[in-house]
């Protein structure tokens, strides 16, 4: 693999393989945060990355270690606009899941959305305030990301289930703050 620009399909595999890895206690927290920062050089690593990490059972997701936390926080403005991303996709597609009455797929996309929301809580708030404004601009029909709404076809209701997405990551960051 290329580590400095891998493919998105490269991306993949090693972030499942240190996923793996990682789980089964064979890798450490620092050591899977040093191979992760390689992927989010670029906009593939991050995505590749993501698709795993996010999608998959690895508890790695849920219990994010430190080290891997600084190397997110690091990565900068990619990591946010890539987790706003799929933050936006998943609270749309578990709604499409819903309708379509698949349940383990809306699980999934609940599992994703959740995991994102938490990422985003933990990284730059500037940098996540100001891409979550974007997009709730774009549900209103204005403002760049208007073209990724749309290219995704996502309906009224849709763009509300996206809404209160973007909208549980204050409200989360609210009630942990007041306990």
């Amino acid at each position: 693999m290329n580590t400095n620009y891998p493919s998105f399909e490269e991306a993949m595999n090693a972030a499942s393989l240190w996923c793996s890895a990682w789980e089964a206690e064979e890798i450490s927290d620092e050591v899977l945060a040093d191979r992760v920062s390689e992927l989010l050089k670029s906009k593939n690593g991050v995505r590749g990355f993501f698709v795993i990490s996010l999608s998959s059972d690895s508890p790695l997701m849920d219990r994010l270690p430190e080290a891997l936390i600084f190397q997110l926080r690091e990565a900068g403005e990619l990591v946010v606009d890539i987790t706003v991303k799929n933050l936006v996709m998943s609270s749309a597609m578990a709604l499409h899941h819903k309708r379509n009455k698949s349940d383990h797929q809306k699980s999934s996309s609940q599992k994703i959305q959740r995991r994102c929301i938490e990422i985003l809580r933990l990284l730059e708030p500037n940098t996540v305030k100001e891409r979550l404004e974007s997009f709730l601009q774009a549900t209103q029909g204005e403002g760049k990301d208007v073209a990724f709404l749309a290219r995704w076809n996502y309906d009224q209701e849709q763009k509300q289930c996206i809404v209160q997405g973007i909208n549980s990551i204050a409200e989360t960051t609210t009630k942990k703050e007041e306990a």
